[in-house]
């Protein structure tokens, strides 16, 4: 995999991948940023969420559990000296569909944590990271 990352100016950086896609990454303004794209840790946690959605939906997919929607809220803490690293990261899935086994759901779910997701495997090695679920019907969805 490669990917590069060209400077824009100031703290501003575009980030591009070798499949073509493109995202401008930039700091906050207090650290010269202009507040034009997401930080780069953002961006670390956006990609463990995706690759770990990716994950319990084709698990549930696979399972044939009858999805609709899958929301990983993500919430993480950080050092409050540089290294600003991760110290704590908690995944709260939201799983939407129409009644869902709970024990597949609860499987999926660990197997992502344990087994298939990347990310959270690479970056457990450095941060605890907790994940947790909730069901809701999508009868309930209006």
């Amino acid at each position: 995999m490669k990917v590069n990352i060209k400077w824009i100016d100031g703290v501003s950086f575009v980030g591009e991948s070798e499949t073509g896609h493109a995202v401008v990454l930039d700091g906050a303004p207090e650290n010269g940023g202009r507040n034009i794209g997401m930080r780069p840790m953002e961006m670390l946690l956006i990609g463990m969420g995706a690759c770990t959605s990716f994950d319990v939906v084709t698990i549930l997919k696979k399972a044939r559990q009858p999805i609709v929607n899958c929301v990983a809220e993500i919430d993480a803490d950080r050092a409050d000296e540089i290294p600003k690293v991760f110290t704590k990261i908690h995944v709260h899935f939201v799983i939407t569909g129409d009644n869902l086994n709970l024990t597949q759901v609860e499987r999926a779910v660990k197997l992502s944590a344990e087994k298939y997701c990347s990310a959270s495997i690479m970056l457990s090695k450095a941060c605890e990271i907790t994940h947790d679920f909730e069901v809701v019907s999508a009868e309930v969805i209006v």
